[in-house]
């Protein structure tokens, strides 16, 4: 389309229609392909164990009311000092049969579980990653393993916080 002047002027609403399309293409491309999380997966997060202010509290929200200490099958590695609070790093590894989850604490965080893990069947059980930690306490691992939870710790001293209170 031009105008007078022999200038293209510029169908907006068929730009807008073009977008919506593109929009709708993409949406239909990731369902095809399972990137859009489903309402299910959503379902999956455990509101009341991250949001603990305790231990005890959290792990009662993961249904570990009874731990096992297993310090030979699991295998925690944390820096016995951490400079910066803020980028902790944290390795598990455990050797017990059929690992469904492991799940890393800090006991004097403000909200104690830092990030939990879900494994599939005939999955390693390794996890590496960072926490944030807002002072001096105990990384504890808590693995479920065959419907049953066992549990690690150890004390990283943290000279500079990570956490807001």
């Amino acid at each position: 389309m031009t105008n007078r002047t022999g200038h293209e002027v510029i169908n907006m609403e068929r730009r807008n229609a073009l977008k919506a399309g593109g929009g709708l293409g993409l949406l239909a491309l990731f369902g095809t392909f399972g990137l859009l999380k489903s309402g299910l997966a959503m379902a999956e997060w455990n509101k009341a164990a991250f949001s603990s202010k305790a231990m005890d509290e959290a792990f009662s929200a993961m249904g570990a009311t009874q731990t096992e200490i297993n310090a030979t099958a699991i295998q925690l590695t944390v820096p016995e000092i951490a400079e910066n609070g803020a980028i902790v790093p944290v390795t598990v590894v455990s050797t017990l049969p059929n690992v469904e989850q492991i799940s890393i604490f800090a006991d004097k965080n403000p909200n104690v579980l830092a990030a939990s893990f879900t494994f599939p069947a005939g999955t390693e059980s390794m996890v590496t990653t960072r926490i944030k930690m807002a002072q001096t306490s105990n990384v504890v691992v808590l693995v479920k393993a065959d419907g049953k939870f066992y549990r690690t710790a150890k004390e990283v001293k943290v000279t500079a916080g990570g956490c807001g209170g």
